[in-house]
C-alpha cells in the first residue's frame, strides 16, 4: 500500500490535515453558542460577518472536485471547460438582489432553511416537501464528488491498494471530518474555510507564474494545447469537438449551461445555509460584490488544463491531469501543500452540504411528517445525527458504487436544483403563483429535465432542440417548461393559501444592517 508512497510530500500533506481538524473541533468554542440549539450549530447563530461569510460561501462553492474536475474537462475538451467561470459570475447579480430578501424573511420568522420558507410563504406542506426532497437528492452525489476529489490526490501520493483497503486513508480523512462536524456543526467549517482559501490561493498563483516558466511560457502552452486537441479531434473522426477556442456547435451548450448552472448554484442546501448563516442582509451584499474574486481563480485553475498538454501529461482519466501536473513540475514539498489543500477543500464543502441536509431533513421531512411535537433540543440531536448519515452515505457511494453514477448523479443535480428556482426567487418578489402550481410546475420540470438528459448509452448535458441544431442545457429546458405550467395553473387556480409573512418582513433588518 505505501511502496510507492512520497514521502515527503505525505508528511506535508498530514501536518496540515492534523492542523485542520485541531481546528474543527476547537471550533465548538469559538464564538460560544448553546450547540444543542439547531439555529446554534446547524447556522452558527445567524452572526457571521462579511468576512467570515466570504470565505464561508467561497469555500462552499469553489471545492476540491472543482480544482480536480473543471481543469479536467478543460484538459479532455478545451475551451468548452470554462463555462463554469461565466456562470459563477452570472450569479452574483442575483445574489445581491434576491437573497438578502431572504436572509431578512428568514432571520423575523426563524427559518431555517428554503422550504421552511416556502411553508411560509404559501402554505403548501407538499411544497415544502419537494423541495427538501430535491436538495437532498441533489446533495449526496454532490459530497460524493468531493470525496473523488480527495481520493485522486491521496492515489497520487503514492498510496495503491486493493478492494476496500484502497480506500482507507480516505475513509480515516472522513471519519475525522464527521466527529467535528457532529461537535461544532457550521463553526468547524467555517474556521477551516480560512486555511482552506489562504491555501488555495498560493497552490494556484505558484501554478500561472511557475509553470509557465517552467514550459516556456503561456505561448508555448496554448500552441501545446492547441496541437492536442487537434490531434484528438482528428483521431475521433470529428465526433469530439475539442480546441482551443469554442466550436459553432459548442457555442449555446456553452450559454445555455452556464445560465442554467447559475439558477442552480444558489438553490443547493449547503448555499442557502451559508448565506442563512450571515450576520445580517448587509453581509450577503458585501459578499455579492467581493464573491467574483473567487471566478478568477477559478479560471487560473481551469488554465491548469491546458498546462497539462504543454507538460506533456498523459492520463487515461483527465481528473489525474491537476495531480499529474503537480508532481511533475513542483519539488516534493510543495506537491504535499498543494494535495493538502485541495483535500481541504474537499472538507469544508463537504461539510457545510451534509449540515445543509440535515437541516433540511430535520426540520422539512421528520418534523412536519414524522414527529410534529419535536422540541428544539430534539432537532439538534436529530440534525447532528443526520449529519453522520448523510456522509456515511456518501462516502458508501465511493466505496461500492461505480464512481460514474455518482458523476451521471452529479449531472443530473443541477437540472434538479434549477427546479425549484421559481417557488424560491419569483416567491420572494410576488406572491401571485399558488403553491400547487408550483408543485405541478417543479414536478414537470424534473421529469422534463431527468428524461432529456437520459440516452442508452450515458447521461447528457444537453438536448438538440426539434432538430434544429441548436443543443440546449436541459435543466433549462426543464426551467421553461416548469415555468410554464406554474405560470398557466397559477391564473386558472389563483393562489388564496395563508401566507404567514408580510411585506416588511422582506426589508432589512435595520437594527442588525448598522452592526459591523
Amino acid at each position: 500500500m505505501t511502496l510507492h508512497l512520497n514521502w515527503t510530500a505525505t508528511a506535508v500533506f498530514i501536518f496540515f490535515f492534523l492542523l485542520v481538524t485541531v481546528l474543527g473541533f476547537v471550533a465548538a468554542h469559538w464564538r460560544r453558542g448553546d450547540l444543542t440549539d439547531l439555529n446554534e450549530w446547524g447556522l452558527g447563530g445567524r452572526n457571521f460577518g462579511p468576512w467570515i461569510s466570504w470565505f464561508l460561501i467561497g469555500g462552499d462553492l469553489y471545492t476540491a472536485y472543482t480544482v480536480i474536475a473543471v481543469p479536467a474537462v478543460v484538459y479532455a475538451i478545451g475551451a468548452f471547460g470554462f463555462f463554469a467561470v461565466p456562470y459563477t459570475i452570472i450569479i452574483y447579480p442575483l445574489l445581491f438582489i434576491a437573497f438578502p430578501r431572504l436572509w431578512n424573511v428568514a432571520r423575523r420568522k426563524n427559518y431555517l432553511t428554503a422550504s421552511d420558507y416556502l411553508l411560509g410563504r404559501y402554505d403548501n406542506r407538499w411544497l415544502e416537501l419537494a423541495v427538501a426532497f430535491t436538495g437532498i437528492l441533489a446533495t449526496m452525489p454532490y459530497i460524493a464528488l468531493q470525496l473523488v476529489g480527495m481520493e485522486k490526490v491521496i492515489q497520487a501520493l503514492g498510496f495503491h491498494g486493493e478492494g476496500l483497503w484502497s480506500h482507507l486513508p480516505l475513509s480515516l480523512a472522513f471519519l475525522i471530518l464527521a466527529l467535528y462536524t457532529y461537535r461544532s456543526g457550521l463553526r468547524a467549517p467555517a474556521m477551516i474555510a480560512f486555511v482552506k482559501d489562504i491555501m488555495i490561493y498560493i497552490f494556484v498563483i505558484a501554478a500561472v507564474i511557475i509553470v509557465p516558466m517552467k514550459l516556456g511560457g503561456y505561448g508555448v502552452i496554448f500552441d501545446s494545447a492547441k496541437a492536442a486537441f487537434a490531434q484528438k479531434t482528428a483521431a475521433s473522426g470529428g465526433k469530439i469537438a475539442a480546441g482551443v477556442l469554442l466550436a459553432p456547435q459548442q457555442i449555446w451548450p456553452f450559454i445555455t449551461l452556464a445560465l442554467g448552472s447559475a439558477m442552480a448554484l444558489f438553490m443547493y442546501p449547503h448555499s442557502m445555509t451559508a448565506i442563512l448563516a450571515a450576520r445580517n442582509a448587509r453581509s450577503i451584499r458585501v459578499n455579492a460584490i467581493a464573491l467574483p474574486a473567487y471566478s478568477i481563480i477559478l479560471g487560473l485553475i481551469a488554465l491548469m488544463g491546458l498546462m497539462a498538454h504543454a507538460a506533456g501529461i498523459k492520463v487515461s482519466d483527465p481528473q489525474n491531469a491537476v495531480p499529474q501536473l503537480l508532481l511533475a513540475i513542483f519539488p516534493d514539498w510543495f506537491v504535499g501543500f498543494a494535495f493538502a489543500a485541495i483535500a481541504i477543500g474537499a472538507l469544508v464543502p463537504a461539510a457545510v452540504m451534509s449540515i445543509g441536509a440535515a437541516n433540511t431533513f430535520t426540520r422539512n421531512i421528520w418534523k412536519p411528517f414524522i414527529h410534529p411535537q419535536m422540541t428544539a433540543q430534539e432537532e439538534a440531536v436529530l440534525a447532528k445525527l443526520m449529519s453522520l448519515v448523510v456522509k456515511l452515505g456518501a462516502l458508501a457511494f465511493i466505496l461500492f458504487v461505480p464512481t460514474k453514477f455518482a458523476l451521471d448523479l452529479q449531472l443530473l443535480g443541477g437540472v434538479w436544483m434549477s427546479q425549484i428556482f421559481p417557488a424560491i426567487i419569483f416567491g420572494l418578489f410576488t406572491r401571485w403563483f399558488s403553491g400547487w402550481a408550483l408543485v405541478c410546475g417543479w414536478a414537470v420540470g424534473m421529469v422534463l429535465g431527468t428524461a432529456l438528459a437520459w440516452t442508452p448509452a450515458a447521461w447528457v448535458p444537453v438536448h438538440t432542440l426539434f432538430g434544429s441544431g441548436i443543443a440546449v442545457y436541459n435543466g433549462l429546458i426543464g426551467l421553461v417548461a416548469n415555468i410554464l405550467v406554474a405560470t398557466l395553473l397559477s391564473a386558472v387556480l389563483p393562489n388564496k393559501a395563508h401566507d404567514e409573512t408580510c411585506a416588511d418582513d422582506y426589508e432589512d433588518y435595520a437594527k442588525s444592517d448598522a452592526a459591523p
